[in-house]
């Protein structure tokens, strides 16, 4: 077990830290006698854009990771794709250029088709707690662990991205009729959504976003809300946005090389799997600190669109349950698509 302390004490300053907006984990490590005595280990892991509510996990892991070993287990997360394209981390990790990343499904479905159920929009997981729950269960069906070991990966735990919502330019869609023609980054089974209320999808990067809208290439875009919205300032080149569609989400996952991990001594394993809860409780706190930072700016200077609770109803009725059966049936051919769904339901519903 990992030292305790941190949960008593330390664990109030970094989660009061996320809270006040300071996403980057509040402990730095300190030299001091090893919790957990071992060889020494240099991991790099490798991210995209600056320091946000997203990274605030891994970077928590990277730091108790030293703290706990004494500085015998280091792991360096490189931002801003300094040693790997957003797209291609999978394929680092299979060709040994890194040993832990993140990624996100949508930005390659073919490299993780199973995995894209996590974009299947209007999915019941209604709040944080059942999100966790139901992506890192679902990292455990053998379909999505030998997914993962084809590209020699495999998977640590859930950055539980929020559920997203749309922010544009142009005119707001106060209807679901009003998506029909414009022009939205959206990825996976939300993309096919929209593209069912008759918009047309594009997909990119969250990095290329804030170009694509202040340039006009896309009317709206998709993104967890409210961190990324206000993480990559679309905000600024924005005129509306929604606050209670919640079309669903995706999964960026954060992932270790097969081989490295396979080589840590027992007690690194073990000390990774001490660490997941401060992970969930960091990620809920600075997702939270996001929202009480962004909402009130987002409101002061945008349209804010509520749907009423018809309107959501024939969102989930021409994009919802549909988008599912389509997903199933293009997939049920190469692995139990319909048993991936399944679980997902049991998860969220609340069964083990």
């Amino acid at each position: 077990m990992i030292h305790r302390r941190f949960t008593r004490k330390g664990a109030r300053g970094v989660l009061a830290a996320a809270l006040a907006g300071l996403i980057v984990p509040a402990l730095a490590p300190a030299a001091q006698a090893a919790n957990v005595d071992g060889p020494s280990v240099f991991w790099k892991f490798s991210s995209w854009g600056n320091p946000r509510a997203f990274t605030a996990g891994f970077e928590h892991l990277a730091a108790r990771l030293e703290e706990e070993t004494g500085g015998q287990f280091k792991m360096r997360v490189f931002h801003g794709e300094q040693i790997s394209k957003a797209k291609e981390n999978l394929d680092g990790l299979k060709a040994g250029a890194f040993e832990a990343a993140a990624f996100c499904n949508f930005y390659h479905p073919g490299k993780n088709p199973a995995l894209m159920v996590m974009t299947m929009p209007f999915l019941p997981i209604p709040d944080f707690d059942t999100a966790w729950k139901v992506r890192n269960g679902l990292y455990e069906h053998p379909i999505l662990a030998d997914e993962m070991a084809a590209w020699n990966a495999v998977y640590y735990a859930s950055t539980n991205l929020p559920q997203y919502e749309f922010m544009g330019a142009g005119d707001a869609p106060k209807a679901p009729e009003d998506f029909s023609g414009l022009r939205v980054r959206a990825g996976g089974g939300i993309g096919v959504a929209m593209e069912k209320m008759g918009a047309i999808r594009q997909s990119m990067p969250a990095t290329e976003v804030y170009t694509a809208i202040q340039r006009g290439t896309i009317d709206a875009e998709s993104l967890p809300y409210t961190y990324a919205h206000g993480a990559y300032k679309i905000h600024e080149v924005a005129d509306w946005f929604t606050s209670n569609m919640s079309p669903g989400t995706s999964d960026c996952p954060i992932v270790f090389s097969k081989t490295a991990y396979e080589a840590l001594p027992d007690q690194y394993k073990q000390l990774l799997e001490d660490l997941k809860p401060e992970v969930k409780d960091v990620y809920k706190a600075a997702y939270a600190a996001a929202d009480e930072k962004n909402l009130p700016l987002f409101r002061e200077n945008l349209e804010e669109v509520v749907y009423t609770d018809e309107q959501l109803a024939a969102f989930r009725e021409v994009a919802g349950k549909p988008v599912w059966d389509e997903w199933v049936a293009e997939n049920q051919d190469k692995f139990d698509a319909q048993g991936v769904l399944d679980l997902v339901m049991q998860l969220a519903d609340g069964e083990s």
